[in-house]
Parts: C-alpha cells; structure tokens; sequence
C-alpha cells in the first residue's frame, strides 16, 4: 500500500493546506466536494498542486510534520520545482 503527503491550494499563492493518506484520489475528492467541515472548505483548497509517495505511514506522517513546520516561502519553493504554474494535479491522477 502506498501513502501520500499532499500539498493542495486554493490558488497560486493563496492558502494550502499539507494533509497525508493512503487514498489520494478519495481524499482529495473530499477536499473538493467540502465533505469535512473546517480549514479546507473554509478557505476553498481543493488543488491538488504537490503530492510524494511513501511506502509505510511512520515515513509519510513523519514527512507531513517535516512540512507543517516549513517556512511559507520552502513549501512555495517545493511546490514550484515539480509545478511552477501550481496546476491542479487532480485529473492526472485520476487516470
């Protein structure tokens, strides 16, 4: 089984949110039909704009809190080395 760290916004520059699961596609699903209330359907992140792969949970969850400690401009600067235009990742994973 596969874990992901994920990194979805609501637009370029705008709000993320840093999440981890073992269903990318089912979550990032939720995120955008607003299934659970708080910080995501407040601010409208749905884009799924940066995700990485892990093999085992300790590795991702220990990544997720890696990140949730980084500077705004780090996670900026991750996000735009894999997708400068922040594009909504979404669709190709779907495939």
């Amino acid at each position: 089984m596969s874990y992901y760290v994920y990194i979805i916004a609501s637009r370029k520059d705008g709000a993320i949110y840093i999440g981890v699961t073992n269903d990318i596609v089912r979550r990032v699903y939720e995120h955008r039909i607003k299934a659970v209330p708080g910080f995501t359907s407040r601010y409208n992140i749905t884009r799924l704009v940066w995700f990485e792969i892990y093999d085992d949970p300790i590795s991702a969850i220990s990544r997720e809190k890696e990140l949730k400690k980084w500077k705004r401009s780090w996670k900026t600067q991750l996000i735009e080395t894999q997708n400068p235009q922040w594009e909504d990742l979404y669709d190709s994973i779907c495939n």
